[in-house]
């Protein structure tokens, strides 16, 4: 990925900032731990936060709640993975980054996560946007709340994949 790409303030937003504090607030409600790095934890401003999730090497992806959620972050690693830009993955339905025959399997989990609002040692198939495939394992994903304890979406990440 080109610097540039990494560099780009559209991750950098009102929108998106906001996004990614409600996201970092709910992965420590959902599994009492920080996904920021400890050495992170003092930092009191939400836009270097949002520099250092969307610049950290494992891929964190996020969804709405819409009936067809489409994705509203992405960090540098699952741009990367996933071989889009950001204006290629913001808004995209995230039903796509899962090839289609195994979009159930997928929908099935998030439906459990609906319910449950974390779902830890996930395995699943996705698909870039070259059309190559690779399995994410030992994902973690959890409900996203926002500021009024209402549901915005679900986040994702995970330190291992494999190409396939």
């Amino acid at each position: 990925m080109q610097w540039q790409q990494v560099n780009n303030s559209l991750w950098l937003t009102n929108q998106s900032v906001r996004l990614i504090s409600l996201l970092l607030n709910s992965y420590e409600k959902a599994f009492d731990e920080s996904l920021l790095s400890s050495a992170s934890n003092n930092i009191k401003s939400n836009r270097h936060k949002a520099a250092i999730l969307f610049t950290m090497p494992h891929p964190v992806i996020a969804h709405d709640n819409a009936k067809d959620p489409c994705i509203k972050y992405a960090n540098a690693a699952a741009l990367h993975l996933w071989s889009r830009c950001w204006d290629e993955m913001i808004g995209m339905p995230s039903r796509l980054t899962a090839p289609e025959k195994e979009r159930a399997k997928r929908q099935e989990a998030l439906l459990n996560v609906s319910e449950k609002h974390v779902l830890e040692n996930y395995e699943g198939v996705r698909v870039n946007s070259k059309g190559d495939y690779f399995i994410i394992k030992n994902a973690r994903i959890w409900t996203i709340w926002d500021e009024h304890n209402m549901i915005y979406g679900q986040a994702a990440t995970f330190a291992d994949w494999c190409r396939i």
